[in-house]
């Protein structure tokens, strides 16, 4: 589920397959481009952060997930299991890292081309629906970002069993499909202290306030009203 997410849109065709290794094959991954520039979101989020963000900590995750990857492949190949089983936190950790910041870049745009702009589609019905109001839904996911012990993701999703929208948190990097398989990411905001440290110190609250500035309510909403089709 949340590597469909992850091809919704073709900003995202960088996070595809950049080589091919071993005898079955393997595809790896690579840095996706960011679908604007990394000053573009200020005041918001400075430039320095988005670039260090995006070139270092992302690109961290995809380097380790590729190599957790090979590692697997010949684990597999040899026949080692006790190599399998131990290899699967790595992936675990690294591949949502890049899934969760693969979405993340798509859930934040400029003001001048939206950033910021509530949802007035289907999406914004059912988050009414929901949570009673837009506000009520950013007070809620203010609340559960900031209350997140250490570090970890918040999110909004649709759950389509319960055909409805619902806040969940991870920890880590844990991606959203972890706390079920009927959960689809609309939103995620990290509140890892990378991605907000070096503008807004330790005062996570804050970070949370001014993002909502820049969010990107127009590819949720897309995603909302092709997965609940």
């Amino acid at each position: 589920m949340a590597l469909r997410a992850l091809a919704a849109r073709k900003s995202l065709a960088g996070s595809g397959f950049q080589k091919i290794l071993g005898a079955r094959g393997l595809q790896t991954f690579s840095l996706p481009d960011l679908p604007y520039d990394y000053g573009a979101l200020e005041p918001a989020i400075s430039a320095e952060i988005m670039q260090l963000h995006h070139q270092k900590h992302h690109q961290a995750y995809i380097t380790n997930y590729n190599k957790a990857l090979e590692q697997l492949d010949a684990a597999i190949a040899k026949g080692d299991a006790s190599a399998v089983v131990k290899l699967q936190s790595a992936i675990k950790f690294n591949g949502g890292g890049h899934v969760n910041h693969s979405i993340f870049w798509n859930n934040l745009s400029p003001v001048k081309e939206g950033g910021g702009e509530p949802p007035h589609s289907s999406l914004g019905w059912a988050i009414d629906q929901s949570f009673g109001s837009f506000d009520a839904l950013i007070a809620k996911m203010n609340a559960e970002g900031a209350g997140l012990q250490g570090s970890g993701w918040v999110w909004l999703a649709l759950d389509k069993e319960l055909k409805k929208v619902v806040v969940e948190t991870t920890a880590n990097q844990d991606p959203l499909v972890t706390k079920g398989a009927s959960l689809v990411p609309l939103l995620g905001i990290d509140v890892w202290e990378h991605a907000y440290y070096l503008q807004y110190k330790n005062v996570r609250p804050d970070y949370l306030k001014n993002i909502w500035k820049v969010i990107n309510w127009k590819y949720a909403s897309k995603v909302y009203e092709k997965e609940s089709a």
